[in-house]
This record gives C-alpha cells, structure tokens and sequence, in this order.
C-alpha cells in the first residue's frame, strides 16, 4: 500500500483521514508542526474530542499509522496531503498565501513523482496557482488534485466513511490516483473540475450558514415583537412536509461557515448580498441575546449572568469562532459580571456554582448537561431548550 504523509496530520480535519486511511491499510505519517499535539497522539491520547477516534488509535499507532514533527519524512512519501485552509482577514479577505506558503516551505522535500492533494476548504482557483508553482518546480506538470473535506466536526471518523468524497485533479492521472485512494475510504467517487470542487466547498458552508441566518432573523423579529417564535415555529412545521427540515436558531459560529460565506463573496467581488446580509444577522444574535436578557432584568450593570456553553458547537470542546465569547464580550459592555461555565472547558465555572450565584442566565450552547435543568431565574434561550 502507499504511503501517505498528512501534513498537519493532528488537526480536527488531519487526524480522522489518517485513522481512517491507516485502518485501510495505508502507511500513513501525521506530520504537524504542533509537539504537544505530535506527543498526545504519540501516547495514544486524543488531543480532543472526536468519535471512534481513541479506538483507531490504539489498534494503529507504530504500525500504519505515525507522528512526527521531523519534515524529512516527506522525502519518501508517494502522496503527500496538505491540510492548511484558506483563512480571511479583519476585512474579510482570503488569505490565500496562507496556503501557498505552506506548500512553498515542503516543496524542496517533494518530487514530481508524488501525489499531492489539496483537503482543506481553498479559495477558488487556489489549486490552479499552486499547479503553477509545482510546474515551475518540478519543470513537468504536478500530479496535483484537490479533495475537499465535508465532514461534521466531532464524527469524522464516521463521515469520511459514509459520504461521498468529491475529487477533482489537474490532470487524468492525478484524478485516477486519488480516486483510487478514496475509493478505499468513501462509498463513492464525484469528479469535478478543480475550480467546481472549490466552488462546491464553499456553496455548501455559505448554504447552512445561510440556513441559519433565516431561521435567527426570523427568531430576532418574533421575540422583539413579544411573541413567542417556537410556538410560530411548531405550527409551521407540524404535518407540513415542506417544512420539515426548517433550520432552528442558534449561535452560527465555528471555523468555517462564517469564513467560507465571506470566502465566496470575494470570489463574486463582493456583490454576495445575500451572504452578506446572512453574516450581520447571524453576528447580530449575540447583541439581541443580551438586549433581550436587559429588557428582562431592567439593568444588566453589576448583575451576574450565568453564560452556559462556551464552545463553538454543543457537546464538543473547540471554542474556535465561538459567539459565545461575543455574549461574554456584549454583557461586559453592559456592564454586567459574567459566569462562563462549560462542562468542556477548563477555568470556567462549574455548572452548579454558576447557577446559584447569578441573577439570570443566558444559553450559549446546549450542551446535553443543560437539557433537563430548571431554571428558576430569567433567562434567554434561544436554542429552545428550556421550554
């Protein structure tokens, strides 16, 4: 079998293919600039929370399956995939030399003959530069594909198993090789062209992303009027089958539906209104939370609210884009003493000192700890959960 080298192997996206790819019979290396990462994993620990993933390890670790941060194992690899993404600026710009410098620093380390891949979410047309650059390298053309990641963070493992895997690649060969490998991992292989599999990426984000927006415009523009939006919202979708998968509200936060959505405005030079719109309604939820805890309480100044969830999604331990650190910065504002808990997260409140301190409470994540409380203080929740 070949063997793989994942550089930024330990990361959220890295480490499910490379257990995956290893339970398959691959020999594959997880290179990462990231020591405690490269030592956790090393040890047989998780460095954070991801299904099945404890259990791939322990059967693969020194056998298919290896960490490193030495660079040099790139040398003998027959495919190496990069994991970098394309991140966006303050003014929501692709930083697309965040990718290419990362290629550019390993390029002395590959050769002509190597698979390289391309997994992380890129900025359309991204790939074609960085064919550009391998060509100019290698003075042939690069055996270059890009084969975009769409798994839901926390069952990886699971997704890379059951979904489709899209591949696209500059050149025939390119394409077949990698199919080959995912064929091993996915249930079925979807050919595009390069520039349609970056698009396909990014359309896919910004369309949750936008899921949401609609359903936390509609939730801002009931609960203002003084209505309650879960009753509208029950009534709509009750035995009406149009509706059924009628996005709830919530906190549209993480690493990649924010960034994506903005991604995909710079490629349209920024005439995406409706992306645009999406990102100040969804920003905007944290401030209504708040402003509608006030309208509660009278005055939030010197009051203490209990702030539950902190995570960027429920039931996880990444706090990467979390919105509830904007709850936190909004209250603060208001002058208000915050109680971060998550059961989570270390330094935050435990759940039950938090709770019997405050004056109110405001839902950030519903984590499966919060479920079945009651509480008997006012609070905002927006998720529904407290019914």
């Amino acid at each position: 079998m070949k063997k793989i080298c994942i550089v930024g192997g330990c990361g959220h996206v890295g480490l499910p293919l490379g257990l995956v790819l290893a339970s398959r019979g691959f020999e594959v290396t997880l290179l990462d600039i990231n020591k405690n990462a490269v030592g956790l994993i090393n040890r047989g620990i998780i460095p954070f929370q991801e299904e099945g993933a404890e259990e791939l390890l322990k059967k693969e670790i020194n056998k298919n399956l290896f960490v490193t941060d030495d660079a040099d194992v790139v040398r003998i690899q027959d495919v190496v995939i990069f994991i970098t993404g394309t991140p966006v600026d303050e003014h929501h710009n692709p930083k697309i030399h965040e990718v290419l410098n990362v290629v550019e620093k390993y390029l002395p380390l590959m050769n002509k003959e190597q698979l390289i891949i391309l997994r992380s979410t890129i900025y359309p047309g991204t790939t074609e530069i960085i064919e550009q650059k391998l060509q100019k390298h290698f003075n042939t053309r690069p055996k270059l594909a890009f084969c975009p990641e769409r798994i839901l963070q926390g069952k990886g493992i699971e997704e890379i198993k059951n979904l489709p895997q899209i591949v696209s690649a500059v050149s025939d060969e390119a394409a077949k090789e990698a199919s080959e490998i995912f064929s091993e991992v996915a249930p079925k292989i979807i050919r595009l062209e390069p520039i349609e599999a970056e698009l396909s990426k990014l359309m896919l984000n910004t369309w949750r992303y936008l899921e949401f927006a609609i359903a936390n415009q509609f939730y801002m523009m009931v609960e203002d009027k003084g209505l309650d939006f879960y009753k509208i919202f029950e009534a709509m979708k009750e035995d009406y089958p149009r509706a059924k998968n009628y996005c709830k509200p919530g906190l549209a936060a993480g690493p990649c539906l924010f960034k994506d959505t903005m991604q995909l405005s710079a490629f349209y030079r920024n005439q995406f209104f409706l992306g645009q719109s999406a990102m100040l309604v969804n920003e905007g939820l944290p401030n209504f939370l708040v402003s509608q805890l006030e309208k509660k309480l009278g005055s939030l100044k010197n009051r203490k609210v209990a702030l539950l969830g902190m995570t960027f999604k429920a039931n996880n331990d990444d706090i990467r884009e979390s919105l509830s650190f904007k709850i936190k910065k909004e209250l603060e504002f208001k002058l208000a003493d915050v109680l971060p808990s998550d059961p989570y997260l270390k330094d935050t409140y435990k759940l039950e000192d938090a709770l019997s301190k405050c004056d109110a409470v405001i839902l950030g994540v519903p984590h499966n700890e919060y479920l079945n409380l009651k509480i008997d203080k006012p609070y905002v929740d927006c998720w529904n959960v407290w019914k």
